[in-house]
């Protein structure tokens, strides 16, 4: 009888172990079903039970796996089965944050019209759209009421976001739309200074003409 309880006891606990690597497992495939941009397959996992807010270990959700990658249509397949657009991983990045900095402007343009937030404190989707040099990602992010001037925890901007990765139409872009080109950090940091520090002399150029200051 004792040796029956010992073989159930451990046959239970091989379920119980199984089930969860299958989890593990299935989250795992639809991962691989997003990087490969097979929107069946992800729909199928979804059918059979794949959670939409599962994370990994970094806190993506399979939205945000979606939006970096640039695959509209598995963004729009998410958004219908009620995923929630701003959910950020550990790293304070959500879905339009990615989907900006990497240049995907059709995921963009689905999660705006989701209603993503454009300005949710910290880290804004137009800082990293102006740091990798987006246009047309920050046109669409101004043109929904972005804040030019907003500020990260350390005080950044989106301008000197563009000047620190030497990025001179997200530079002229934003100021054309009437970025503050002396806003200081906490640390003393400006756009100037950033641009300077990297050596990115056209923009030094650019800002030194309207005035900035170190």
């Amino acid at each position: 009888m004792y040796l029956k309880l010992i073989i159930v006891n451990f046959l239970g606990l091989s379920l119980i172990a199984g089930s969860a690597l299958a989890c593990a497992a299935t989250f795992d495939d639809g991962l691989r079903a997003i990087t490969r941009g097979e929107l069946s397959a992800l729909e199928n996992l979804l059918r059979k039970g794949l959670k939409v807010e599962a994370t990994d270990r970094e806190g993506d959700t399979l939205l945000i796996h979606a939006a970096k990658e640039g695959h509209p249509a598995i963004v729009n397949a998410l958004l219908a089965t009620k995923a929630r657009i701003d959910t950020r991983n550990t790293l304070g990045e959500n879905a339009l944050m990615l989907a900006s900095l990497r240049g995907h402007t059709e995921v963009v343009k689905i999660l705006l019209g989701a209603g993503a937030q454009v300005d949710s404190g910290g880290w804004t989707p137009l800082m990293y759209a102006a740091s990798t040099g987006r246009l047309p990602i920050m046109r669409l992010l101004l043109a929904r009421g972005a804040k030019i001037d907003a500020a990260n925890t350390a005080g950044q901007t989106a301008l000197m976001a563009a000047a620190r990765e030497g990025q001179t139409q997200a530079v002229a872009l934003l100021m054309a739309h009437g970025a503050s080109v002396n806003q200081t950090a906490p640390d003393g940091m400006t756009a100037l200074r950033a641009a300077r520090q990297r050596n990115h002399d056209e923009i030094v150029r650019i800002l030194t003409r309207v005035g900035a200051k170190e």
